[in-house]
């Protein structure tokens, strides 16, 4: 090998390391969450949580009732979400409602949990729900992506990119040791075979 070949060899494996220590440090948090969420939503049916409900009726301030008759679609007017936070520690995201004649709905999925909010424009009434099912679930959401908007997915795409560079300058550097480390290439190997093994003679 000429000193030239040489020198580039070095250099590729000096970017391979570089890129391969950054891109796990940057994971580490990532892949440990994942690595447990993986264990808890694999056993989910072992691993009942006990959802906590909590219920709230109140009645609307003519001010407000004036606002919602004035509204057919839409999110909530800014002056009720407001009191809705002020009044019962009630957070509603500005997104559309459902609004049908006399009464409004709107849905707050989230996660770990679930919310609901109902106005009854005729009489003057709200009922909101609120549903805990603990961190556990909440955990597993956010490995699912589920309820989380478009921060979460974006950062979930960045640490799915991240996660191939930690995995192919992980393969380049075994390529590079493999002559040291004779085990190298079976053990790789063995991870392959494997899955494909266990998928073929137990999923149906």
């Amino acid at each position: 090998m000429s000193a030239t070949a040489l020198r580039s060899a070095f250099a590729s494996l000096g970017t391979a390391r570089q890129w391969h220590w950054i891109s796990s440090a940057f994971c580490l948090v990532g892949l440990l969450l994942f690595a447990v969420t993986g264990i808890t939503l694999n056993h989910a049916a072992d691993i009942e949580g006990k959802p906590v409900v909590t219920t709230l009726e109140a009645e609307l301030t003519p001010g407000l009732m004036q606002l919602l008759h004035n509204r057919a679609a839409g999110p909530l007017p800014l002056a009720v979400r407001q009191w809705l936070q002020a009044q019962h520690d009630i957070r509603t995201p500005a997104t559309d409602a459902e609004w049908d004649g006399g009464e409004v709905y709107l849905a707050m999925p989230r996660p770990g949990g679930d919310a609901w909010l109902s106005l009854d424009l005729d009489a003057g009434t709200l009922v909101y729900e609120h549903t805990d099912r603990g961190w556990i679930s909440y955990l597993n959401d956010l490995h699912k992506g589920r309820h989380t908007g478009t921060a979460w997915q974006w950062f979930l795409d960045a640490f799915a990119l991240l996660c191939l560079v930690f995995s192919l300058t992980g393969l380049w550097l075994l390529s590079r040791y493999a002559r040291q480390r004779p085990g190298t290439w079976p053990v790789t190997l063995l991870g392959v075979v494997l899955p494909v093994i266990i998928l073929i003679l137990t999923v149906h």
